[in-house]
């Protein structure tokens, strides 16, 4: 008997609603950041006074390991990079470079516009001084993640970076060793093994191994979601990361073989992955799910992350009238991943408006952006598509307005700045233009 693992929500026959009417209809992860926030700020704060001794021992709480040091050895940085199978070095070096292609032409140029003779605004770009990046580990090990953040950190010229990855008890209280020979390829050589909460407060205060830093970024579980929302303001972060999401916008053309490759692609990441097809063909949808069950069986981690995924609440097969109603519904979902495989993929592509990243046609597959597309895999999720973007260069760089005017340019607009200042009621404001004029200065009274 063939098991149906996706849900189905029948969008067809009805106008679809507007906004968020429509958001709510759809299929999504529950993610609550709020309650773990109060489990992560004792955790946070325990760093804050312990500092490395903390760290130490969330480390063996969490971890299984007792550590020596939270700081890699330098030696463990080259010995791992030695010893990494030749084929995955040849691997992450081709993503690394791909990557840098990418990213090196996000780079912004210094601009002056002259507003008026004599004077100018100048936009600088500033990279931040110090970042602390996060490589996940857990259930699977992420050296795409080194590459995905510290590409971009180094192409903005962040000075100073410095990655966590959690210890593993398996390999001495290390962090993985494809995730230190991943750092050693790309030339960091500030490690720590530090997980969940427990890194992003190391960085947020810094301790005595590790300076604090201005910003964190990289993907990761609840936790270190929690943590970056308790640190917002105090320093910058790239998003509040949920569970990977993929979404389809597919029509009769597409392969069913593709369609479930895809899906199950994402859906082992974690039991809370989310898999979304949006199709106009209910012969695609039943061709999609009768493929699922073999494909499922034929590869691993499938009741511990695939069934449970593509079971859970927060994947389903949408159907809609329409490919016109689909890319509504694809908007409204605001994937992390949207691939597009439908008869004219690139102009609908052209059109989407809310997605992390899209994956154009039969051959752009989510698995090649999550590598060695070039593009960027550290991506906004659970519909935050419709107003952040993915990590990129831009991300790790401050814009800053410098304002130059001549004696002659600010006199020729006081005026204007006095009687705006005056509208406001804030007299000192244009008492600071008149200053510099000889103009009568009302009395206060």
């Amino acid at each position: 008997m063939l098991q149906q693992f996706l849900a189905r929500i029948d969008l067809r026959g009805d106008a679809l609603p507007e906004g968020p009417a429509l958001r709510d209809l759809l299929p999504r992860a529950d993610f609550d950041v709020a309650a773990a926030l109060d489990k992560v700020r004792p955790i946070c704060e325990d760093v804050h006074h312990r500092g490395d001794a903390a760290l130490i021992d969330f480390a063996e709480r969490f971890d299984g390991v007792r550590l020596e040091s939270v700081r890699v050895p330098a030696q463990a940085l080259t010995d791992a990079l030695e010893q990494l199978d030749p084929a995955v070095r040849a691997a992450l070096e081709e993503s690394a470079r791909r990557a840098r292609l990418v990213h090196r032409a996000q780079r912004r140029a210094t601009h002056t516009t002259q507003v008026v003779p004599g004077g100018t605004v100048t936009e600088k770009w500033v990279p931040v001084d110090r970042v602390g990046l996060y490589a996940p580990g857990g259930r699977s090990v992420y050296p795409s993640s080194v590459i995905m953040n510290v590409v971009p950190a180094q192409e903005a010229g962040v000075p100073s970076i410095a990655l966590a990855s959690p210890a593993q008890a398996e390999f001495g209280g290390l962090p993985h060793p494809t995730i230190l020979a991943a750092c050693a390829l790309l030339g960091v050589d500030e490690v720590y093994a530090a997980g969940g909460a427990t890194a992003v407060a190391m960085f947020a205060y810094g301790t005595e191994s590790c300076p604090p830093a201005n910003m964190v970024t990289g993907p990761g579980n609840i936790w270190v979601a929690a943590a970056k929302r308790y640190f917002t303001g105090r320093i910058g972060i790239d998003a509040e990361a949920g569970p990977t999401e993929i979404a389809i916008l597919a029509d009769s053309t597409a392969d069913p073989v593709h369609v479930a490759s895809d899906l199950i692609s994402q859906a082992e990441h974690d039991p809370l992955a989310a898999a979304v097809l949006v199709t106009d063909s209910a012969d695609l949808a039943d061709a999609v799910e009768k493929e699922l069950e073999p494909q499922v069986r034929a590869t691993r981690h499938i009741d511990d992350r695939i069934v449970p995924a593509l079971s859970g609440r927060q994947s389903a097969i949408v159907l809609v009238d329409g490919i016109e109603e689909g890319l509504r519904v694809v908007d409204a979902y605001g994937a992390e991943h949207l691939e597009i495989q439908t008869a004219d993929a690139a102009a609908l592509a052209d059109r989407v408006r809310n997605a992390g990243a899209v994956f154009v046609g039969p051959w752009s597959p989510v698995s090649l952006g999550d590598y060695a597309a070039g593009s960027n895999h550290v991506l906004p999720t659970g519909g935050c598509a419709c107003h952040s973007s993915g990590l990129s260069v831009q991300s790790f760089l401050r814009g800053i307005h410098v304002v130059d005017y001549s004696e002659d340019a600010l006199a020729e607009v006081a005026h204007h700045v006095v009687t705006l200042a005056e509208a406001e009621d804030l007299p000192a404001h244009g008492a600071a233009i008149k200053a510099r004029f000889g103009w009568k200065v009302p009395e206060s009274k």
